[in-house]
């Protein structure tokens, strides 16, 4: 048998647009919703930063909650826990690794109520570090999932392999980045993904029952590539289920040309028609092949080592890895605008700390609370992935996230101001204003450089 885990990850940033979040709650989050609905053979892990949870109740989504709340209790949905705000957790401070994982859970165990049970955890951007585990191990969680990159031994498919945190075991699942990246861009069809699936089997024969793991943006179905959870998704659920009798609904056939290229928050594809689509097998072709949730496996196979995997992310390569460049969208060597995106978030992040200490009366703790609440949000990755120039880059999603950072740095010198501390601590936190509007000009002249 072969089992197959599939994660799908969803995530807005605090800083987007309602008409954008209106557009992916129609064309991806709402049809997924309706696909595992009308499929209740289907099953799925899924990862959803509370910060989008919380967005979807404000801005009036409730049947997406009601609806992913629903497939939780019918037991199609596993949940994971997360970052609230989907910050790269290596690159923060571990009080403030454990404070994000900390309010996620808190956010998302208020609206989606007693479903919420995460036993695994899937770090921002698949971004790990051993430093990361500490916080995730005392929160509760037994298995993290990384990239495949970040796999040190050969390729796990029948054990899963363990990290040690301190004498507690966690297990570690490796997303399969090649198969991933092939549905996440288009490049592979229902019936290559089910025969591909069975050469993995073949190429491990003699090893029994094996499992698969591949993990994407849920975005990719229907925002990133349209009608891409009827013509991949739903066909391969379908050619799974045991009852070949069962209706197919989403059968209609595709009827736009395909459009290539990479897909996150702002690009879009059509999915095509081919011969591959056209020619889908029948529903007991699948008959041996499983989709199950990725706790699931935990009772089905043994485990295996214990490991340390690399430093890496879902966006990581071996030769970035090679070069001391483990995250190389978010904090890059050579990109100067995520070094100064990083300096500007260690003044805020001790300018908030100093703020939170020194305010007791009510005006300056008022300023004090909104620093650290405007800090958690400001962590948000969008800023540094869309800086990356790898290729992705927008000025304006750039600028939004170092507006919020601003924000911080405005509140809590606030707070400092208004405290009763020292005429010497309130002087030496201005200058790390000084010292932070520095570098904002800084990157928003890199920002107008750069074509």
């Amino acid at each position: 048998m072969i089992y197959w885990a599939p994660l799908l990850h969803f995530y807005q940033p605090p800083t987007q647009l309602h008409w954008v979040l209106r557009k992916v709650c129609v064309e991806s989050y709402r049809p997924l919703v309706e696909l595992f609905t009308d499929l209740p053979h289907a099953k799925v892990t899924i990862n959803i930063n509370a910060v989008l949870t919380e967005m979807l109740y404000d801005h009036g989504y409730n049947d997406v909650l009601r609806g992913i709340k629903e497939l939780a209790r019918r037991g199609q949905v596993e949940f994971t826990g997360s970052g609230i705000y989907h910050p790269i957790l290596p690159l923060i401070p571990q009080s403030e690794m454990e404070r994000q994982i900390s309010q996620n859970h808190k956010t998302n165990k208020h609206l989606l109520e007693k479903v919420y049970e995460p036993k695994g955890f899937f770090p921002p951007e698949m971004c790990y570090s051993k430093e990361i585990m500490k916080p995730i191990v005392d929160s509760g969680h037994h298995w993290i999932i990384l990239s495949g990159v970040a796999c040190p031994v050969p390729w796990p498919t029948n054990v899963i392999h363990q990290i040690d945190v301190k004498g507690s075991k966690v297990a570690v699942f490796f997303r399969d980045n090649i198969l991933s990246n092939k549905i996440s861009f288009h490049n592979i069809d229902a019936p290559g993904f089910i025969e591909h699936l069975k050469q993995v089997q073949k190429s491990q024969k003699g090893k029994g029952d094996i499992y698969v793991v591949t993990a994407m943006d849920a975005e990719t179905f229907g925002h990133h590539i349209q009608g891409w959870e009827k013509i991949f998704l739903a066909k391969v659920y379908q050619s799974l289920e045991r009852d070949a009798d069962a209706p197919n609904k989403f059968a209609s056939k595709p009827t736009a040309p395909a459009a290539s290229g990479p897909g996150h928050d702002q690009s879009r594809i059509t999915a095509g028609q081919h011969d591959g689509f056209l020619q889908l097998r029948e529903v007991t072709e699948g008959k041996d092949i499983k989709a199950v949730t990725i706790s699931e496996l935990l009772d089905i196979f043994p485990r295996g080592e214990t490991i340390e995997p690399r430093t890496s992310s879902w966006s990581t390569e071996l030769s970035d890895i090679e070069e001391g460049n483990p995250y190389p969208l978010w904090n890059s060597p050579d990109n100067r605008i995520h070094q100064y995106l990083w300096e500007h978030m260690e003044i805020a992040m001790a300018m908030v700390n100093k703020a939170v200490a020194v305010a007791k009366d009510n005006t300056a703790k008022q300023y004090a609370d909104n620093a650290r609440t405007l800090l958690d949000a400001a962590m948000h990755s969008d800023q540094f992935w869309w800086a990356s120039r790898r290729p992705w880059w927008d000025p304006n999603l750039i600028h939004r996230g170092l507006t919020k950072q601003r924000e911080v740095v405005l509140n809590a010198y606030k707070a400092i101001s208004m405290s009763n501390c020292s005429p010497k601590i309130k002087r030496e936190f201005y200058y790390k204003v000084a010292a932070a509007r520095h570098i904002s000009n800084k990157i928003v002249d890199e920002i107008f450089m750069t074509p």
